[in-house]
């Protein structure tokens, strides 16, 4: 998207594509969708996507490709070993990262279960500006302990910190300090950190956990999942650096990592994902993870079809017109709802637009897990189906008492090039009514609550009969209107 100046009215995000193929969608009565919901047990990640509107869930695999790609599939080669798609992948990721050896993988999970099976053992630590649900599960399933030490402004919903996402450089040494750096199994940075609305992490702050990672001897991993919208931010925020390239701020923070690992079902806009590195121990250390877990060393578990797709959108990712899309939509939602008072997390980030259920419904407990309920019920009023990141998200210590998170966020993700601005401004405006109706709005109880990862398939039932009644003010309001 280019920076477009409009004569006349406001200025909008300017969409540098047209599209091509299109997507039938369909928008089902409320009174579906109330059925639809308590079918999933109030859990997003059970409907039926027959039953969902905008889906705004995740931007994992759901990124609209390109022309290119579509066409690169069908280029594919076949071969079970030494495969030309591999190759022609494996010589991108040379070219852009400038890491010379590539493990592929099926998706940016495997990644991580790979790592920490090689790297953490029982007793380690592992310091990271915040964690991932599944990064976290992996490391703690083979003994490890992850330590958050993102900047405490990262955890301020309001803020005008233009990188939230920062690792706090003296607690990182006081953890080592503390702990020894033989007992740092790694130190790990995320891109755009995920649970805590898609903030980024500023280049100079790389630049300074690299540092530390020297004086002491310890490994840097980088999750490079969310690298296309932190290279926007860095690029556009952080003053320094805003006459380089997207491509050479890239081989910066690649020059600057140990191992770096994604999903490429967000970076990329494919499926699979893949572990870089130019250690040739690291190498030797994982590759044979990758053949007992994803596959041979020339597909990792990825069909030759995306690999093909991969090589032409990590090329693609270089383009500023192409990684800006995202984040100028997220901006325009954001921006629009903070005016309008409600409760974002500002400043608009990457990933999606970020609704702050602490404060949205203030009136339901935490222990009711007002994220939850608050993506139930926007669902409910709207077909638009966003993802709970708060205390679902996490899980129950091993005495079963609840963890709570440090943020209660409705995640509406933007998937790229996939949205509509109308069909944003829809969402925008049952947001605002469902706002000022908020107090209808109840909480949750869990009816089957798995042990981990339960925010994927766990299902909970409303603590009162709150959602007839906000489908009776809804129909007050708009009538025979869907």
């Amino acid at each position: 998207m280019s920076e477009v100046k409009f004569y006349y009215g406001d200025s909008v995000p300017l969409e540098m594509h047209k599209v091509r193929i299109v997507q039938k969608l369909n928008l089902v009565p409320i009174e579906r969708r109330l059925e639809a919901i308590n079918e999933a047990g109030n859990n997003t990640f059970l409907l039926k996507n027959c039953d969902v509107f905008m889906d705004m869930l995740t931007d994992s695999g759901v990124n609209a490709m390109s022309d290119k790609q579509l066409a690169a599939m069908m280029e594919a080669d076949d071969s079970y070993a030494g495969s030309a798609t591999f190759t022609k992948l494996e010589d991108k990721i040379k070219e852009i990262f400038g890491m010379k050896y590539f493990l592929p993988a099926h998706q940016g999970r495997a990644c991580e279960n790979i790592l920490s099976q090689a790297y953490v053992k029982q007793g380690d630590i592992i310091p990271m500006n915040y964690h991932f649900t599944t990064t976290k599960a992996h490391i703690t399933l083979n003994g490890g302990t992850i330590e958050e030490i993102i900047i405490d402004e990262g955890l301020k919903t309001t803020s005008n910190h233009p990188f939230k996402g920062n690792l706090d450089i003296a607690k990182l040494r006081g953890l080592i300090n503390k702990h020894g750096a033989e007992k740092i199994a790694y130190v790990r940075l995320e891109a755009g950190t995920n649970l805590v609305g898609g903030q980024p992490i500023s280049l100079d702050n790389m630049l300074e956990v690299r540092n530390v990672c020297d004086e002491f001897g310890i490994i840097l991993v980088f999750d490079a999942s969310l690298l296309a919208d932190n290279l926007y931010f860095i690029k556009n925020r952080e003053e320094k650096y805003k006459d380089m390239s997207i491509r050479e701020i890239t081989r910066i923070i690649a020059d600057l990592s140990d191992i770096i690992y994604f999903s490429a079902r967000k970076l990329g806009c494919a499926r699979g994902g893949g572990i870089c590195t130019n250690s040739h121990e690291v190498y030797m250390k994982l590759r044979e993870y990758i053949t007992l877990y994803e596959g041979f060393l020339t597909y990792g578990g990825m069909s030759v079809r995306e690999i093909e797709a991969l090589a032409v959108g990590l090329e693609e990712t270089m383009d500023e017109d192409m990684i800006n899309q995202g984040p100028q939509f997220i901006s325009y939602m954001v921006e629009k709802l903070d005016k309008s008072g409600v409760p974002v997390i500002t400043p608009p980030g990457g990933l999606g637009a970020h609704l702050n259920a602490m404060e949205f419904v203030d009136h339901i407990p935490q222990k009711q897990y007002p994220a939850g309920a608050l993506a139930s019920a926007l669902y409910l009023i709207s077909g638009v189906r966003g993802m709970e990141r708060g205390t679902i998200s996490e899980q129950r210590d091993a005495d079963g008492n609840e963890h709570f998170a440090n943020m209660e966020l409705l995640r509406l993700a933007m998937p790229r090039r996939v949205f509509t601005l109308s069909q944003v401004n829809y969402a925008i405006d049952r947001i605002k009514w469902l706002y000022e109706n908020r107090k209808l709005i109840g909480g949750l109880t869990f009816v089957d609550e798995p042990k981990m990862l339960r925010f994927f398939f766990g299902r909970l039932a409303p603590v009162s009969n709150w959602q007839s009644e906000l489908v009776s003010k809804f129909k007050r309001d708009f009538g025979d209107s869907l």
